[in-house]
Formats: structure tokens, C-alpha cells, sequence
């Protein structure tokens, strides 16, 4: 009895050498993110006299498709909006995705955003497309999504994509996570963009994991996580390491790999200024003072 693998034609040009695969790679470049803290967490690693040097990349790593999950309120919208306003101001256009607020709502968060910013808002308003699947559900049928965004990129010459949120894309069916985040995810790296896509997660999963409303495939498929989350202080152990009142809320951002770079993996603490901006502030470690 023949086997199947047998029986199949060899997909020849799907095999290529090493050398080949390399001349093809992009070089390694930051893409400011507009968040305060966040642009230095990244590294290279450099040579000299034998050892390892590690030199901040200064951004996101060009390419890179990066997931944005956490519960809700804890930023990551904000964060998305500061990253579109961050590459609009330096001349990038980027393709926002909004699933879930109409977009002239979506347009008064990134207004306010620049404001907050210091961002002319003349300068930005016509670099970035807002796709509008909130008011559009078509938007939320993968093929037509993928179309759409394929005319934005190349009718705005975008270099950055933004969805907000990937979630809505198969909200109550997370058994089907995996079929529509690897074809967006290949999209992406075919189209060479930068991207931050948002994952609601669900209340019950562990504050500081990466798993989200479609369990660990979306982070697995992607190049990376950054993961945000929010905790009562409840103890005046609590009190003490983050410095802050029993009952107030605070919240907490780590990066959850980056394939293409290196990166900090130290907890820090995340911070929404009154101006409603997100800064990553100082590691937990460094709260807790030198050790006596």
C-alpha cells in the first residue's frame, strides 16, 4: 500500500540554501514606537575583544508583527495610537484597523494622542488610513480584510499596520484563532510591515502570560508579545514594593520574546500619565532598592 508522502510531487522551490535564504534577509533597524521607555528595552549585540556587547536598538525591530494583549484598561490601545502617531509624525504612513470603535471615535483618540504627543496633528492626519470594520462588519471576513489593507498599503504607502483588535476577528469562535492569525501575520511579513496587533485576554488567564482570548497561538505565530496587566495592591507587602496606597490599581508591562531582536524581560511598571499616554517606567527590581 503506497503512502501518501510517496505519492507527492517534491515542492522544489520551496527549498533554498542558507546563503540564499541570508541575501534575502532585511537588514536590522529601529522603528521608534512614540512610548516613552519602551524603544530601549530592544538590543543588539555586538562583538569586542572576544565578548558579547549588548547596544539599544532604539525601536522595534523593522518588520516585526508584534502582539499587544492584556485585560482591559490596562493601555494597549493608547499604546497602538502612540505607535501610529509616532511613524506618521517621522513621515511613515500607517494602516489602522479598527474593529471595534467607528472611526471617528478611533480619529479622536489618535487627535488627542498627538496632542499629548507634541504632534502636529496637520502633519499626521493624512498618514494614516483608518480601515473602518467597526462601521464596515465586511472588514471582519479575513479575505476582505486582507484585500482592503493590500489597496491601503499601497494607495498610502504605508510602512506600519495597526488592527485593533485582532480578537474581534474571531471573538466567541477562539478555536479558529490560529486560521486567521497566520494568514495575517504572513501577509505582513510578505507586505514588510511593522505591526502591533491588540488581543483582549480574559479576566481568569494569568496576569503577566501571554496567553489571550486565542490561547497560546496567537503569541506562538507572531514575532513576539508585549503583555500589559493591572493589580490591586491588597497587602501592605504590596504597599511597600510598588509604593503605592492598599486599594489602588496599578499596572505592569513585559516584553514576551521578540524573534528578531534581543530584549528586556524584567517587569516594569506601566504607567498612563494624565495626558493619557503610556510610559514604561522602572523594573520592579529597581523599586525594591539595593539589597543590604
Amino acid at each position: 500500500m503506497a503512502h501518501g508522502h510517496r505519492d507527492r510531487e517534491p515542492l522544489v522551490e520551496s527549498v533554498q540554501s542558507l546563503g540564499e535564504a541570508a541575501a534575502g534577509a532585511p537588514e536590522l533597524e529601529p522603528v521608534p514606537t512614540g512610548v516613552e521607555g519602551l524603544d530601549e528595552l530592544f538590543f543588539v549585540t555586538t562583538w569586542r575583544d572576544g565578548k558579547p556587547v549588548q547596544k539599544p536598538l532604539g525601536g522595534l525591530p523593522r518588520y516585526a508583527v508584534m502582539q499587544v494583549t492584556g485585560v482591559a484598561d490596562t493601555g494597549k490601545s493608547l499604546m497602538a495610537e502612540q505607535f501610529a502617531v509616532a511613524c506618521a509624525a517621522r513621515g511613515e504612513a500607517c494602516a489602522f484597523v479598527t474593529l471595534e470603535s467607528p472611526a471617528a471615535f478611533t480619529a479622536l483618540g489618535l487627535k488627542t494622542r498627538a496632542r499629548a504627543m507634541g504632534v502636529d496633528f496637520a502633519v499626521v492626519e493624512e498618514r494614516i488610513a483608518l480601515l473602518d470594520g467597526a462601521t464596515h462588519p465586511a472588514l471582519h471576513d479575513l479575505p476582505t480584510l486582507l484585500s482592503t489593507l493590500a489597496y491601503t498599503i499601497k494607495t498610502f504607502k504605508a510602512r506600519a499596520v495597526v488592527i485593533d483588535s485582532l480578537t474581534g476577528l474571531y471573538e466567541a469562535r477562539e478555536v479558529l484563532a490560529r486560521d486567521v492569525v497566520r494568514p495575517i501575520f504572513n501577509f505582513l511579513k510578505k507586505w514588510r510591515q511593522t505591526a502591533l496587533l491588540i488581543s483582549q485576554k480574559r479576566g481568569g488567564h494569568e496576569a503577566l502570560t501571554a496567553e489571550a482570548a486565542g490561547g497560546y497561538a496567537v503569541g506562538h505565530i507572531l514575532d513576539g508579545s508585549f503583555v500589559l496587566a493591572k493589580q490591586t495592591i491588597l497587602s501592605p507587602q504590596q504597599a511597600k514594593l510598588f509604593k503605592a496606597p492598599l486599594g489602588e490599581t496599578i499596572r505592569l508591562f513585559r516584553i514576551d520574546g521578540c524573534r528578531l531582536c534581543g530584549h528586556d524581560t524584567s517587569t516594569h511598571i506601566l504607567e498612563i500619565t494624565p495626558t493619557g499616554l503610556v510610559r514604561i517606567g522602572p523594573k520592579l527590581s529597581e523599586l525594591q532598592g539595593p539589597e543590604k
